[in-house]
């Protein structure tokens, strides 16, 4: 059996896809990267809003909520690319080929 994450997967099907583990890595960095998104762009639009108080005066709720849901945004914007990069080189894993929606730089 290979552990991945909490559960386990069959060696059969960890043979059919040798690429499980990396995707899984990939995976599991980029939530943490969400996560560290998240409670970086909290604390700094927190901080950036207690600085700026002096001009605005408004409740102390309004800078938390307007805080959580800033990083909340910027959370789900990185996590969602770096799960497409993950989810391309899975693709790149099983077939050997890039995805054709990649942009790989390259002008004709």
């Amino acid at each position: 059996m290979v552990n991945l994450g909490l559960s386990r997967v069959d060696d059969a099907v960890a043979a059919k896809h040798p690429g499980l583990g990396e995707y899984a890595a990939c995976q599991s960095t980029a939530f943490m990267k969400g996560i560290f998104t998240f409670v970086t762009g909290t604390a700094a639009t927190l901080g950036l809003q207690m600085f700026i108080q002096r001009k605005l005066k408004y409740p102390f709720q309004w800078h938390v909520l307007v805080a959580v849901v800033t990083g909340s945004v910027a959370s789900y914007w990185v996590t969602r690319v770096e799960s497409q990069k993950c989810s391309h080189l899975w693709l790149f894993l099983e077939t050997g080929q890039l995805p054709t929606d990649v942009d790989t730089g390259q002008r004709s």
